[in-house]
């Protein structure tokens, strides 16, 4: 093998995976690995829009971006709530369209720099047959965290031993048969699919099917550090591939890139007129709240979200993405009652989208009321900010419950946002356990940026990845 091989980058066509996979490649084209970024022809509109990837990547001449349709069409939402229709569509075409690249299109064996393997999302089952057909090596980059994608993983095991589909409604009943999480689970802290309770369910057949083809693959990467994520890594290693926890990815990009501007791939053009807001706030003193780019709340759980936070009497910084909101509408602010906007003009600002490795990294910010996304939590940890998660599908019931029990990092609001809850929660934050929350927060910001920096876990285990790519050592 060459020193500078060419590597295949396929992520899920969301915000989260797609920055997660630019912020990789990245990574790779500072060490000279060539390589090539499959983005569906949505996403890539929808970056050139918002976000300076094209620009950026120039600097690069080793880097390159291929588009392929994602089968649906353009007025899809593309939301949380109709995802099951972006994998059946990518399974169905896009595949196809990828297969034909990769045996006699422009990547395939014959072009003039073949691939010498694959990066692909870990959703993308269909990945190992792909790459045995094309006989390179496949390395699955799973952009969920590992918590939660064990728990995927443990949906096999949890079905033999009678434990799924649930018997009742007890959401509150601990699981029993996933390692390392026995005492720590309940039904209600498993991903959202678990709640579905039909095993021919597409979706819990889509995770069945990542659970089988996961472990075929060479190697795993995961966006994660051994302090934070010492016992689920070592579960993970007793399934075969090779393992690299890389993260915080976005940390450890910005400490190799040093000097250079952060990076930003996403999908809403950003409103920094909040950093400007923040500079004239107190020392963590702002409740930061956003749902990410996938999650929607109905127009009761905003008001009912909104009521908590002026009542807490917290300043309040809030991303109100567009199509956020799902249901009736309310007609402006005739239907806003008048406390809540004279609260929110005297110590609250609402924007359409933040920068938010800039938000969390403020000063002035205390708390982050969240989805709980993965890359959200992860930006978290690393700014040393304790969180409020509140989750709603895919791995944010895990990361919740891991935030609260395990790290000890926030609280859990799961399946709940009253207003009184809203507001006790951030109360409990922001002053009740502030010292102590504050105080873990920062010693974990502390472990993950040693993790990225020379001599540091994460910082080994990219080098050895790198090193790995470039002398083929997943082809031996």
């Amino acid at each position: 093998m060459g020193r500078h091989p060419h590597v295949i980058i396929l992520p899920l066509p969301l915000q989260g995976p797609v920055n997660c996979m630019l912020k990789l490649a990245e990574l790779l084209c500072l060490e000279e690995i060539h390589v090539t970024f499959i983005n569906t022809e949505h996403i890539q509109r929808r970056l050139r829009s918002c976000s300076d990837v094209e620009s950026r990547f120039k600097r690069y001449p080793n880097f390159r971006i291929e588009t392929i349709p994602d089968g649906l069409p353009e007025d899809n939402p593309r939301t949380g709530d109709r995802i099951v229709e972006l994998f059946q569509s990518m399974e169905a075409e896009s595949q196809m369209i990828l297969r034909e690249m990769l045996t006699s299109g422009s990547l395939g064996p014959n072009s003039e720099k073949p691939p010498s393997s694959i990066i692909a999302d870990g959703f993308f089952s269909f990945a190992v047959e792909m790459a045995e057909q094309s006989k390179l090596p496949l390395i699955y980059f799973d952009t969920i965290s590992p918590c939660g994608l064990w728990a995927y993983l443990c949906l096999p095991r949890l079905i033999e031993a009678g434990e799924f589909p649930f018997r009742d409604d007890d959401l509150d009943a601990p699981v029993k048969h996933v390692e390392e999480m026995e005492c720590v689970m309940r039904r209600r802290d498993l991903p959202s699919f678990y709640r579905i309770g039909e095993i021919d369910d597409v979706l819990i057949q889509f995770i069945m099917r990542e659970a089988w083809e996961l472990p075929k693959a060479q190697a795993l990467i995961f966006n994660t550090f051994e302090d934070v994520d010492s016992g689920t890594l070592s579960l993970m290693r007793t399934l075969g591939p090779e393992v690299y926890a890389v993260g915080p990815i976005h940390a450890h990009l910005n400490s190799r890139l040093a000097a250079a501007a952060a990076s930003f791939y996403g999908l809403w053009k950003e409103d920094k007129s909040c950093i400007a807001w923040l500079d004239a706030q107190p020392p963590k003193s702002v409740v930061y709240v956003s749902i990410g780019s996938l999650a929607c709340m109905t127009v009761d759980q905003s008001m009912e979200i909104w009521h908590g936070l002026v009542n807490s009497g917290a300043r309040f910084l809030w991303v109100h993405r567009e199509g956020s909101i799902v249901g009736p509408a309310r007609d402006d602010d005739k239907d806003i009652p008048a406390e809540l906007a004279k609260a929110t003009e005297e110590r609250g600002l609402i924007v359409g989208w933040a920068p938010q490795e800039e938000v969390l990294g403020h000063p002035a910010v205390g708390a982050f009321l969240t989805h709980g996304g993965w890359n959200s939590t992860l930006e978290s940890v690393a700014a040393g900010v304790p969180m409020i998660g509140w989750p709603h599908f895919v791995d944010q019931q895990v990361n919740a419950r891991y935030v609260s029990e395990v790290w000890k990092l926030g609280l859990d609001m799961k399946d709940s946002c009253g207003r009184k809850t809203v507001e006790e929660m951030v109360r409990e934050v922001m002053d009740v356990r502030r010292g102590e929350l504050l105080g873990r927060a920062e010693a974990m910001a502390k472990l993950a940026e040693s993790s990225v920096k020379p001599g540091g876990s994460s910082y080994a285990d990219l080098d050895r990845l790198i090193l790995d790519i470039k002398f083929g050592r997943f082809s031996d």
